[in-house]
């Protein structure tokens, strides 16, 4: 195997010094450009991959972002067996099942809008998942190999994420500060299911209107909630002191909750739901009991993924900037980076209310 080139090679070849190679490489704004064009072609021309871990030794840098989730997908983190056979096709009738059709598209683009930050400040993202009994080990690994950490509020223990703040930046996304010292990132929940609220009270009237909640320790369904009690109160109708079904934030659960409320009937004549997922999901259920969306039901949601514009009807919603999540945590980690001891920042970006069929808007 030949010899792999190295950066002595590099700037022999660009008849530049090593230290200007490492320029090219660390701070390209401070060299000329017909440098780093002799310098770029020589890497070209050698085959040479500058060393990651040898540039992060010299800023004393990861050159990473750690990225925490939820376990939204249900894997158990078991073994499973390979199912794979070279060399065939298999034709088999493939009957609906009440499975979830995709995964969270929610944290999809939290974790687009990060990698797009990261990649735009040449860093890299390292994913993690709390996903069983070695969760908790694995977050506190990753925080060993990594600048700061991004995770979405309640993910990780509250002992062991200030554990890993006494060693590098936290941001939080979702939920409100509840007496830390991290950076948080979060969208207008309450405001968003307000306006909501009012607009199926008023615009539509509807009077008889339920909330269908997610997950009672999660602090987005607590905002939301508390937006659909403040709409109802601002309209002089009986506020409810809990949700009245509460689902996981999935289509698959969402549509378990939508046959038990067409079971027990009659229906609310609307359905407002903390999440869009959620929606979808009673939609796939009043739709299969031919109950009618809006004529019969309005359903609306809350987050504005792809999926509840590509339902028929078109689910009514709440979008928040799922995408900029992502990009203003990445941006506040790097703030804290560059600057560790300025007051901890709280963020909170606008939501807008997309008015569609599923209320009995039309286009």
């Amino acid at each position: 195997m030949p010899k792999a080139p190295t950066v002595y090679d590099v700037a022999d070849l660009a008849g530049v010094s090593i230290a200007t190679v490492s320029r090219v490489f660390r701070k390209p704004h401070k060299v000329s450009q017909a440098t780093k064009d002799r310098v770029d072609a020589a890497v070209l021309d050698l085959g040479y991959v500058p060393s990651g871990s040898a540039r992060s030794l010299a800023a004393r840098r990861a050159g990473a972002i750690g990225l925490c989730f939820p376990d939204f997908d249900g894997i158990d983190g078991g073994p499973a067996p390979i199912a794979y056979a070279d060399g065939k096709v298999i034709a088999r009738l493939d009957p609906p099942e009440d499975v979830e059709p995709s995964g969270n598209l929610y944290i999809s683009e939290v974790m687009l809008g990060t990698e797009i930050e990261a990649w735009r400040h040449g860093m890299a993202v390292t994913i993690a998942v709390a996903r069983g009994e070695r969760g908790n080990e694995i977050f506190d690994n990753l925080a060993g190999r990594v600048d700061g950490m991004v995770t979405l509020s309640q993910t990780v223990p509250e002992g062991l994420l200030a554990h890993i703040a006494r060693r590098i930046p936290v941001v939080v996304i979702a939920g409100p500060r509840a007496g830390d010292d991290y950076d948080h990132i979060g969208t207008d929940n309450v405001a968003g299911m307000e306006a909501m609220t009012k607009h199926v009270v008023d615009v539509h009237g509807v009077r008889d209107v339920a909330f269908v909640g997610g997950p009672a320790d999660s602090p987005d369904d607590r905002d939301r909630f508390e937006g659909f009690r403040m709409g109802l109160l601002a309209e002089g109708i009986e506020a409810p002191s809990e949700p009245l079904l509460r689902g996981d934030f999935t289509r698959g659960h969402g549509r378990m909750l939508g046959r038990r409320l067409v079971e027990a009937g009659p229906v609310p004549r609307a359905l407002m739901c903390s999440n869009d997922q959620t929606a979808l999901g009673i939609l796939d259920a009043l739709l299969a009991a031919e109950l009618r969306v809006p004529e019969d039901v309005i359903i609306t949601g809350f987050d504005g993924i792809d999926a509840s514009e590509m339902s028929r009807p078109r689910i009514t919603t709440v979008r928040q900037p799922m995408r900029e999540l992502g990009r203003a945590a990445v941006d506040t980690l790097l703030r804290r980076l560059g600057d560790p001891l300025m007051p901890p920042q709280t963020r909170t970006l606008p939501v807008t209310v997309l008015l569609r069929e599923s209320c009995g808007c039309l286009p």
